[in-house]
């Protein structure tokens, strides 16, 4: 495969449908939101640019299988090569008027992510990887911050607003976490979090609850960018197994440390 091809379209898909999601919020109404579960809000909007999405990828690696959050694809994740798609990463944000959400899409062969693209949408930037092509941002290549230590970091993480069964160790770590750098920050997407790590505007960043949708595409551009992605027991089960760190390589070390300690206490 030319990865590098594939990515190209890829991001010319997410920024049309990024278009069409701005065009929408135009004249969006709560009224049109519905709710697949606790705090799980979804619209018409998430699902149309699904399928807008699910289209033109259908076009550029027809032979691949999807893993969708809107489930307007039949899920193949079994097939050696997987579409993931969040069509608007930020649903809450979207519906409630905050400038922060996102297009995600990953593909994935053999169960490892080998073209991300996210499209910031708000701010009209897009940030793409491809296996061995390094991470780039409006054309542009990117890397993650030279930071040190956490001392001189800015960190971001989500809320639990699910899952709220390791909500004590989540906060025993945010408290440990606030004394040790330059603060913390929740934007609501979590695709946005992880290309903000890997263009240095974050140091790291750590969640759990995540869905792969939600973190297939980011963590190819962290690390191709030269950052860390591992889950908080140290092991690579990232994208499936709903917890994540990413950071650049000066603070692994200790950010890794303390979140493990702090949802796996010995």
């Amino acid at each position: 495969m030319n990865l590098k091809a594939i990515t190209t379209e890829v991001c010319a898909l997410a920024k049309e449908t990024g278009q069409f999601i701005l065009n929408e919020r135009k004249n969006f109404s709560y009224s049109k939101v519905s709710d697949k579960g606790l705090n799980q809000l979804v619209s018409y909007v998430d699902i149309e640019a699904e399928k807008k999405i699910a289209a033109g990828l259908s076009k550029i690696v027809p032979e691949a299988g999807y893993i969708t959050e809107e489930n307007t694809q039949a899920e193949n994740k079994d097939n050696t090569l997987v579409w993931v798609i969040d069509p608007l990463d930020g649903t809450t944000n979207f519906i409630h008027g905050l400038p922060v959400y996102s297009v995600s899409i990953a593909l994935m062969q053999n169960g490892k992510t080998v073209s991300g693209v996210v499209y910031e949408i708000n701010k009209d930037e897009l940030f793409s990887a491809w296996k061995d092509g390094g991470a780039w941002l409006n054309g542009e290549k990117i890397q993650c911050s030279a930071a040190l230590s956490l001392n001189d970091s800015l960190l971001a993480t989500g809320f639990p607003y699910y899952d709220f069964k390791q909500m004590d160790e989540y906060l025993g770590v945010l408290r440990m976490l606030m004394r040790e750098s330059h603060g913390l920050r929740r934007l609501g997407s979590a695709a946005v979090d992880l290309a903000y790590v890997a263009c240095g505007r974050f140091e790291g960043f750590f969640e759990y609850g995540l869905a792969p949708w939600d973190v297939a595409a980011g963590v190819l551009i962290v690390e191709e960018a030269g950052g860390k992605v591992i889950d908080f027991q140290g092991a690579e089960n990232y994208i499936f197994g709903k917890e994540i760190i990413a950071c650049c390589a000066g603070i692994e070390a200790e950010f890794i440390r303390i979140v493990k300690e702090g949802f796996y206490k010995s």
